[in-house]
C-alpha cells in the first residue's frame, strides 16, 4: 500500500479520535449538573418507586434528544427560541420539590404518599435543566462538518445512557441509602427546589417577569 494512503488513513482515525474526545468532553462539561438531576430522580425512584427506571431513563433520551435537535434547527437558523421560556419548565421541579417538602413537613406523613411523576414530567425536567446548553451545541454544530455533527450527536446518544447507569449505580447503593435514612424524605424535595431554583435564575426567567 503506497505510503500516502497510510497517512491519509492515520490522519482519518486521530481526527475521528479528536472528535469523539471534542464529544466527550462538551458532554460531560454541560452535563455534570444533569448527573445530579438523575441521581436525584433515581434516588426518588429507589424511596417511593415513582418514577420507574425505565421511565427515567427514557425521560433521560427524550428530553435529550429534544434538546439536541433543537441545537441543531438552531445551528441552521430554523429556530430561535429564547431559553427563557424553556426555562419556565424550572417551575415544574419547584413545584415537586416545595410539595414533597410540604408533605415531609406534615406529622406522621408516608413518603409514598409524595406524588407520582412519570416520562413527560422527567423529559420536562430534561429539558429545563438543559436548557442552557442549546446555546453551546448550537454554536459547535455551526462549525462542525456534517460528519462531525452526526458523530457527535451519536457520541451524545451514547452518553446519555452512561448517565443514566451511572446515577442509578449511585442512587441504589445500600451504602448511599443508608447513609441517607435520617434525611432522604428531605433530601429529594430539597434538591427539586434548588434545581428548580437554580433553572429559573440561570435561564433568566426570574430576570424576564420582573
Amino acid at each position: 500500500m503506497p505510503s500516502g494512503c497510510g497517512e491519509v488513513s492515520i490522519s482519518r482515525v486521530v481526527a475521528l479520535g479528536a472528535a469523539v474526545l471534542v464529544a466527550v468532553v462538551m458532554w460531560t462539561a454541560t452535563n455534570i449538573d444533569g448527573l445530579v438531576v438523575l441521581t436525584a430522580l433515581f434516588l426518588r425512584s429507589a424511596q417511593v418507586g415513582s418514577p420507574r427506571p425505565w421511565q427515567i431513563a427514557a425521560g433521560q433520551y427524550l428530553g435529550s434528544t429534544c434538546l439536541i435537535a433543537m441545537s441543531l434547527l438552531a445551528a441552521v437558523g430554523l429556530m430561535v427560541v429564547p431559553e427563557s421560556w424553556i426555562g419556565l419548565l424550572g417551575l415544574l421541579p419547584l413545584a415537586l420539590g416545595i410539595t414533597g417538602l410540604v408533605r415531609a413537613v406534615r406529622a406522621g406523613e408516608q413518603e409514598r404518599d409524595l406524588p407520582s411523576i412519570g416520562v413527560l414530567s422527567v423529559v420536562s425536567i430534561v429539558i429545563a435543566n438543559g436548557a442552557d446548553n442549546l446555546s453551546v451545541y448550537s454554536a459547535a454544530f455551526r462549525v462542525f462538518s456534517l460528519a462531525q455533527t452526526a458523530l457527535t450527536v451519536v457520541v451524545f446518544l451514547t452518553l446519555i445512557g452512561v448517565w443514566c447507569l451511572v446515577a442509578r449505580f449511585t442512587a441504589t447503593r445500600k451504602r448511599v441509602l443508608s447513609g441517607l435514612d435520617r434525611v432522604r424524605r428531605w433530601l429529594v424535595p430539597v434538591v427539586y427546589i434548588v434545581i428548580g431554583a437554580v433553572i429559573l435564575i440561570r435561564t433568566g426567567v426570574v430576570a424576564h417577569v420582573a
